[in-house]
């Protein structure tokens, strides 16, 4: 090796020396912030997640599934209940009143709880087994086909071609119920017994007028019953009105005690996600912070504008008079139907309640959605709850 090779080398060396010790460190990579981390605080019995699948039917499978609850906790066995019992016996029940109002009245696959309760006080129920309602050549439910063949039979006896109605269109409209849904069982056995819907019903250890529904509205005195005003609630059943504080405590001394609710609310706000989360984000606060890594993280930043709930942030603080404007300007609506069991916290200790959807083994928590207290308080249309979990000095407030 020459002189000139020797240098060359040596040259080279330096220069990977130089450029090594000259760059700089890259600093650790940063990790993103922790998203949701719950305990469970409360969590009481419930069935098996079921799935309404492509119908309007939440209203039942909620109220059905708080239904297997306190027959649970009345110490009765663990049953599955017919949904589409209900649905036929509710929608030849509806159709009548359309006809009977000459058409102005809601025609569709939405209902209240209260119309679940009514089916079951007067008609009875049976095992889902005796009733599945799957006439129509598919593995999960799917209604389109019904509803618009329903609506447009109704639609017609309403026009009144004939210039007096007939006496065979509800039985017209009952054979389209009994093709799409089956025809509801008169007799059948359970456990070696013969029973009716009626004495099925009887049968189950729960007393049917345990039942209030509680609404809290400021247009409405409180403590009085009134009639919850959403087009879904056609047999106009009533609802005992509250301050926003007392339905709060309604539903903590439920849970807290061992019962469930049947909760409907509206599920169109971006804050309830379809990945399991329900929440109010305070978007003023949010954007205070906006260009901070907390802010890209929870929705502020324009660098992720949809990670708005990805993690615990801040909230609103709920009114009476939010939730009424809310309702007011048709921002609040009757969405969904679903069952409240539990209570949860995430680990900046902020308050969630645990709800069963009937949306199948959707989401993150396949099937379970935790949604905070704000957003209960906020979003909450009506809650279906058994008398005997309201806290005295309520129950006397109402008469109960």
């Amino acid at each position: 090796m020459n002189l000139k090779s020797v240098i060359l080398i040596g040259a080279s060396v330096c220069m990977l020396s130089v450029n090594a010790f000259g760059q700089k460190k890259k600093a650790p990579k940063q990790e993103e912030p922790q998203g949701y981390v719950f305990t469970t605080v409360v969590e009481n019995p419930v069935t098996s997640i079921k799935n309404q699948s492509s119908t309007g039917t939440c209203w039942c499978f909620s109220a059905l599934s708080f239904f297997e609850s306190e027959i649970i906790k009345a110490g009765g066995p663990e049953v599955d209940l017919a949904e589409m019992f209900v649905v036929s016996h509710a929608y030849a029940d509806k159709a009548e009143k359309y006809v009977r109002l000459h058409g102005v009245l809601n025609f569709g696959p939405g209902s209240s709880f209260g119309d679940a309760l009514y089916v079951m006080k007067h008609y009875g129920m049976v095992p889902n087994s005796e009733m599945e309602g799957l006439n129509y050549g598919t593995d999960a439910h799917q209604h389109g086909e019904m509803d618009a063949v329903t609506d447009a039979y109704v639609k017609a006896v309403v026009k009144n071609p004939n210039r007096k109605l007939s006496t065979a269109w509800k039985k017209g409209f009952q054979g389209i119920l009994d093709a799409y849904l089956g025809e509801r069982p008169e007799k059948f056995v359970v456990d070696g017994k013969e029973y009716t819907p009626k004495t099925y019903m009887e049968s189950l250890p729960v007393n049917l007028d345990d039942y209030v529904d509680i609404v809290s509205w400021t247009h409405f005195p409180y403590y009085e019953e009134t009639i919850q005003e959403v087009p879904d609630n056609w047999r106009w059943e009533k609802a005992y009105n509250v301050p926003l504080e007392d339905m709060m405590a309604i539903i903590d001394n439920a849970l807290n005690n061992g019962y469930t609710l049947a909760w409907a609310s509206d599920v169109s706000e971006k804050g309830f996600t379809r990945d399991g989360i329900g929440v109010v984000p305070d978007t003023e606060a949010i954007k205070k912070a906006a260009g901070s890594d907390e802010a890209r993280w929870i929705g502020a930043d324009p660098r992720n504008p949809g990670k708005t709930v990805a993690t615990p942030g801040p909230e609103l603080t709920i009114t009476p008079e939010m939730r009424q404007a809310g309702y007011d300007n048709y921002q609040t609506t009757d969405d969904h139907g679903m069952h409240m069991y539990g209570i949860a916290k995430d680990q900046n200790g902020t308050k969630y309640y645990i709800i069963k959807s009937s949306w199948g083994a959707a989401g993150t928590y396949k099937g379970i959605w935790y949604v905070s207290e704000s957003f209960v308080k906020y979003k909450t249309m009506d809650i279906l709850v058994n008398k005997n979990a309201i806290p005295q000095d309520i129950r006397t407030k109402l008469g109960l």
